[in-house]
């Protein structure tokens, strides 16, 4: 989870960003950062959702802390009010690239992001402890291969590059030692500079001082 946690920190982090170095004009470059910024909302939510399905219900059956599972399901809930404005303002944003729709983008995704780190921190401090007292290590990796059948097949090396970014070494073996061996083969022979070539794209604008 912690990983996991990672890319989304890093993510939305860079969204505003992305959103802020797109000229005024550029619908082509604004349709590049809204697909992106698509994909990173539907990887939250899958990630959320798995929770809600698979691990608070757990928990609340199993510890006795239901105060914090219940604060673990309304920052949920926050995390998805703040993306409200999110989602309104792409369209017209990615339709136009205008500096005033992007500056609404960004300032929304900024909200998002503050809402987002509340959770995550959270999370790891008080709800990790209680996932491994109380959940079986056969339930807990449901949750990963469920995360993993949601994602969609042409875009795998794209996500395990993603989540291997920040990773450690140990890290790295763990997330690849659980991958099949045509994956880690995939991965070795074009996922790495597939997904090389996909964040220089995406961020090369960044390079130069663009954006905040």
């Amino acid at each position: 989870m912690i990983v996991v946690h990672r890319l989304f920190r890093r993510e939305s982090a860079l969204l505003p960003r992305l959103v802020r170095g797109v000229p005024d004009g550029g619908t082509a470059r604004a349709t590049k950062v809204a697909e992106h910024l698509r994909e990173y909302l539907a990887g939250l939510h899958s990630h959320h959702s798995l929770e809600d399905e698979l691990v608070w219900p757990l928990l609340r059956e199993r510890a006795v802390d239901d105060e914090l599972v219940v604060r673990m399901e309304e920052q949920h809930r926050r995390i998805d009010q703040s993306l409200v404005a999110v989602t309104e303002w792409i369209p017209a944003w990615e339709q136009a690239a205008d500096h005033i729709a992007g500056e609404e983008l960004a300032l929304a995704l900024e909200e998002h992001r503050t809402a987002l780190l509340e959770h995550l921190d959270d999370e790891e401090r008080l709800a990790l402890p209680l996932i491994a007292d109380h959940l079986t290590v056969a339930e807990w990796d449901l949750v990963g291969r469920r995360g993993l059948e949601r994602i969609p097949k042409d875009k795998l090396l794209l996500a395990l590059g993603a989540i291997l970014e920040e990773a450690t070494p140990p890290e790295r073996a763990y997330f690849l030692g659980r991958a099949p061996l045509v994956g880690r083969l995939l991965w070795k022979a074009v996922g790495r500079r597939q997904y090389a070539t996909a964040c220089r794209a995406m961020r090369a604008p960044l390079d130069g001082g663009a954006g905040r």
